[in-house]
C-alpha cells in the first residue's frame, strides 16, 4: 500500500482455549488471563504461521533485522507472537516486538462476554444492518476502526521501511483489511494527516458493513496488499 511507510502482514492468533471451549472472551480483563492462551493445536498453528512468514521474508529478500512484531496484549495473541518470534529467532523481550493495546480484540459487551460462540452471528447481523450500532455495552465496527487508526498511526510514526507482522484477532483484522482495502482507492492525500484522512473517508456504512468478507481462520497469515 503506497500510502504506508511500512509493509504489513497480519496474523490471526492460533486456536485458543476459548476457541476450543466455544467461548467469547473479548474483554481486556479476561483476555489477558493465562487460562485463555493458545490450545496445543494453536501453538502448532502459530509455529506453521511463523514458518510461512519466514518463507515470505526470504522470498521477498527482507532482512530479519527490519521485521517488527506488533501484537495484541491478550494472552492468546501474546502466546502466538512469542511462538512466531521464536521461529524467526527474534528476542521477544527485545525492541523488535511490541504490544499495542489498540489492536486488541473487539469488546462485544457484557451480554456476550463468556457466552457461546454461537452468539457471534447476532453481532455480525447487527453489523450488516448498522456498523455504527454498538452491541449493548460493547464496541461497534466504527469504534474498532477508530482505535485501529490510532494503532496504525503509532506504527507508521515509530517505524519506517520495516516489515510489520500484526498479530491480532478475527474481528479487528477483518475490519482492518476492509478499511485499508477501501482506503487505497482514495486519491492522493497531501496533508500531514493523510492516513487519518483516508481512514475517516472510508468510515461509512457501505464499507464497514462488509467486514465479514475478509474473515480469517485461526492461525491464518496474510500480506496486506
Amino acid at each position: 500500500m503506497a500510502f504506508l511507510k511500512n509493509r504489513y502482514w497480519i496474523l490471526r492468533h492460533g486456536k485458543s482455549i476459548p476457541n476450543q471451549c466455544g467461548l467469547i472472551v473479548s474483554s481486556l480483563e479476561n483476555g489477558i488471563l493465562e487460562e485463555y492462551q493458545l490450545a496445543s493445536d494453536g501453538v502448532h498453528q502459530a509455529r506453521l504461521a511463523g514458518q510461512s512468514f519466514l518463507k515470505d521474508l526470504k522470498e521477498n529478500e527482507i532482512d530479519i533485522k527490519n521485521v517488527r512484531i506488533c501484537y495484541s496484549p491478550f494472552s492468546r495473541t501474546t502466546h502466538t507472537a512469542k511462538v512466531v518470534a521464536s521461529v524467526l529467532d527474534i528476542p521477544f523481550e527485545g525492541p523488535q516486538c511490541k504490544a499495542i493495546e489498540d489492536i486488541r480484540e473487539r469488546f462485544f459487551g457484557p451480554s456476550f462476554e463468556l457466552k457461546s460462540h454461537d452468539k457471534y452471528h447476532e453481532i455480525w447481523s447487527l453489523d450488516e444492518k448498522d456498523p455504527f450500532m454498538q452491541p449493548s455495552g460493547g464496541e461497534s465496527v466504527a469504534d474498532v476502526v477508530t482505535r485501529l487508526t490510532r494503532a496504525l498511526t503509532v506504527m507508521e510514526s515509530e517505524f519506517e521501511g520495516c516489515t510489520l507482522l500484526v498479530v491480532s484477532h478475527g474481528d479487528p483484522l477483518q475490519i482492518l483489511q476492509t478499511v485499508l482495502n477501501a482506503a487505497k482507492e482514495q486519491g492522493q492525500q497531501t496533508d500531514e494527516n493523510g492516513l487519518i484522512s483516508r481512514m475517516e473517508a472510508v468510515k461509512v456504512p457501505d464499507v464497514l458493513s462488509q467486514h465479514r468478507k475478509f474473515a480469517l481462520n485461526t492461525g491464518e497469515l496474510r500480506q496486506l496488499v
